[in-house]
């Protein structure tokens, strides 16, 4: 029904325009706007690629586009040059959810020379996504994983993505010696509370670690995306894509 199309307003379009690719192979392009609105369509709320409705151009046309550019890593980079515009990243926040894998992406890959970034834990297949979100809740660094991966060692791997910040709030999942030690050397204080198996208890601002919430939420908002509760993509560079498609579309368009 067309209340529930998709499409880009002017000034969002004119914002993603300078960070798109703008060189076609040669023949007509069907127009840009139209197959972004059609491939936000289609992740948003989860459709097979052949079910996007036919306002937006052919299906595969939608779906060429989406890969080439997930491939050159162009939605990564358009995520990565919005999110640098915060001004809110005196205090970040960071977390991590599962992700599970649909049986179409659930296959895990024994060879070749790409990981599919997903892994076996007792929920079943699935992968592994961390994201930092700045002071207003919004994501500025986003990761993906297996979905085995420790919530410290994915804190470790976007340590030197961090934007420059005074505070760091995480849950009890990141306590870490090597965490803590490390946000110091950069002058980051962190909000972190202690395992209940520490000898010495954890001294951290308890109010302000009320204000966490954010990062709750703001996974709340990507899961309201179809395809990115749920896996389908086999490919990691593909499923990473859409995430960041749904958090720049839901942040900062």
């Amino acid at each position: 029904m067309s209340e529930y199309l998709f499409w880009l307003s002017d000034d969002p379009f004119d914002r993603l325009k300078p960070l798109s690719p703008n060189k076609g192979r040669g023949v007509p392009r069907v127009d840009d706007r139209k197959v972004i609105s059609g491939i936000i369509h289609v992740i948003r709320y989860g459709l097979r690629w052949r079910d996007a409705p036919a306002c937006y151009g052919p299906h595969k046309t939608l779906y060429n586009r989406f890969v080439h550019r997930s491939r050159a890593a162009v939605f990564d980079r358009i995520f990565q040059a919005l999110a640098a515009e915060s001004t809110a990243t005196k205090t970040v926040m960071i977390d991590s959810t599962h992700r599970g894998a649909h049986r179409t992406a659930a296959s895990l890959l024994k060879g070749g020379a790409f990981s599919r970034q997903i892994g076996r834990t007792r929920g079943g297949l699935n992968s592994k996504l961390h994201a930092v979100c700045d002071g207003d809740g919004k994501p500025v660094v986003l990761l993906l994983t297996v979905g085995q991966v420790s919530d410290y060692c994915g804190a470790d791997t976007v340590l030197d993505a961090l934007p420059e910040a005074a505070v760091l709030i995480a849950d009890k999942g990141y306590d870490s010696d090597r965490l803590r030690e490390a946000l110091a050397e950069r002058g980051v204080k962190s909000c972190i509370p202690g395992r209940a198996n520490r000898k010495e208890p954890i001294v951290y601002d308890t109010e302000l670690y009320k204000s966490r919430n954010l990062i709750e939420r703001l996974f709340g908002r990507l899961k309201d995306w179809r395809r990115i509760a749920t896996r389908y993509d086999r490919c990691a560079h593909t499923f990473y894509s859409a995430i960041c498609i749904a958090a720049t579309v839901s942040f900062w368009l």
